[in-house]
């Protein structure tokens, strides 16, 4: 017998190996086996020249690799394998010390404590009605099923019985339902209504958005400086804007108005973005203009709207060479935009989602300042929108320590979005949100929000399932973020 013979004849006469037969990808001997099933899994099979495994390891190993990939796959969207840090980017830290979350992760609801005196407030008309129930849909599952706050709604015309019916459905809260008087909504009385409807016409044909709509330019106004005036919210001390088509990402497990109540907070907001310089061509000289004429003193907010010119921080203004004694400005160096060496950068709260003080608006000192704006007629010879005016009002009368960013609420209107990664370990299991049990699609769509994002290092949100079809708007080039960030301390973390 030859070597080789021998050596494989020895392997079977102790049975501690099994040959491997050359035919590729089997893994069964050819060689007549005998003893217990056990036995038989323990026999080594030789898988490379110095590698061997029992027999029973390699026979289930395909079993074993089947299912981890079928786990994987099934694997709930709120739960990892991974920790947070290696699944996906952090989110980088702010600064606490002026502002900070209320509350990070989820909470169990307290209920038992007095309601703020607070409202809802959703400016619709009745053919809006399908945005409307989406929106009303999206703020009870994630927060008003808790708390049940009141919903006001607000057209310019009656809602029809169609409108009033269908809303009812949709929420156990009290509801109530206004009409707007057409001197809070229609043209001021001092205007030339032939020359404004000119004026808006020429937006329109210069494809300024919404510019050439005269209902937009009534509810700009109506907004800025009007809505609170309206005699259904005279008994309110708070309110949150809802629009139609919004939608909310994360559950809201604490109540807004109290915390903010509380902590001396002014104005929230949840979506600072760049304004369309076509907009607002004038408005910045107009609001500057008032702050000088007042000589009001910045307490830390006006300094988020302006431009930061770093090679001018870096070298001081350049100068015409005249003489430094003097400093005269070269022409061809000034900024016809500028207001006093102050540049507006466009930055604006996204005033479709915000929560305030009620008195902030009804105050003598912000009504000088709508008066003020609304008689220079920019907001039918221009487009100015309410949020530019409330951020601009924010930032002459306001400190930081008064405004509250709500980093945690998830919020979408139209293709802007903010939604915060979920914070790691502060977590909670969901109650189901139903409230047809039998109808199916309610079934469905309160089942998505059961898997919610995994835990991201520095998130703050509570059950949050975040839309991937669009980028976070907090980390994206159009982001005012940045400057709120500056006025409260900085970030801590790159």
């Amino acid at each position: 017998m030859s070597s080789i013979g021998r050596r494989i004849h020895r392997q079977l006469g102790d049975s501690k190996y099994l040959p491997v037969p050359a035919s590729a990808g089997s893994f069964f001997p050819t060689a007549s086996l005998q003893g217990t099933p056990l036995d038989y899994a323990k026999r080594r099979v030789r898988i490379r020249h110095n590698i061997s495994a029992p027999l029973g390891v390699v026979l289930l190993l395909p079993f074993v690799l089947v299912f981890l990939v079928i786990r994987l796959v099934q694997v709930p969207s709120n739960t990892s394998l991974l920790p947070s840090r290696s699944r996906l980017p952090d989110i980088r830290a702010m600064n606490e010390s002026i502002d900070a979350p209320f509350v990070i992760g989820c909470q169990v609801p307290e209920t038992s404590r007095p309601r703020a005196n607070a409202v809802l407030v959703i400016l619709a008309r009745n053919k809006e009605l399908d945005g409307v129930i989406d929106s009303i849909k999206s703020v009870e599952r994630h927060f008003n099923r808790w708390f049940h706050y009141p919903y006001l709604f607000l057209n310019d015309a009656e809602f029809n019985s169609t409108f009033k019916e269908t809303v009812f459905n949709y929420t156990e809260s009290k509801v109530e339902f206004g009409v707007i008087d057409k001197e809070l909504w229609d043209f001021p009385s001092w205007t030339n209504q032939e020359e404004v409807k000119e004026s808006i016409a020429l937006q329109g044909d210069a494809a300024i958005m919404y510019g050439g709509m005269e209902s937009y330019h009534h509810m700009c106004r109506f907004y800025s400086g009007q809505f609170y005036k309206h005699p259904m919210l005279a008994k309110y001390d708070w309110y949150w804007r809802v629009e139609p088509d919004v939608k909310y990402f994360c559950d809201i497990t604490y109540d807004p108005f109290l915390y903010m109540e509380e902590r001396g907070k002014v104005y929230g907001f949840t979506i600072i973005i760049k304004e369309l310089v076509d907009t607002v061509p004038n408005l910045f000289r107009y609001a500057s203009g008032f702050r000088r004429s007042r000589n009001i003193t910045s307490q830390g907010m006006w300094e988020v709207f302006l431009q930061k010119d770093k090679e001018e921080k870096e070298s001081g203004p350049k100068t015409s060479g005249v003489g430094d004694q003097f400093r005269i400005p070269d022409p061809e160096m000034i900024d016809p935009e500028a207001m006093n060496g102050e540049k507006y950068n466009l930055c604006h709260f996204w005033s479709n989602f915000e929560i305030a003080k009620l008195d902030f608006f009804r105050s003598k000192e912000y009504n000088d300042f709508f008066e003020f704006l609304d008689r220079s007629g920019g907001f039918w010879n221009e487009r100015w929108g309410d949020a530019p005016v409330h951020s601009l009002a924010a930032g002459i009368f306001l400190a930081p320590s008064q405004v509250h960013y709500f980093r945690d609420i998830g919020y979408r209107h139209t293709t802007i979005q903010h939604c915060p990664g979920n914070a790691p370990r502060k977590q909670l299991p969901r109650t189901p949100y139903i409230r047809n049990p039998k109808s199916k699609k309610d079934l469905e769509e309160d089942r998505y929000w059961d898997h919610w994002d995994i835990d991201r290092e520095n998130g703050v949100g509570c059950r949050c399932r975040c839309d991937t079809d669009i980028i976070d708007v907090e980390g994206n080039d159009g982001s005012c973020i940045p400057s709120w960030v500056d006025a409260v301390g900085g970030w801590t973390t790159d």
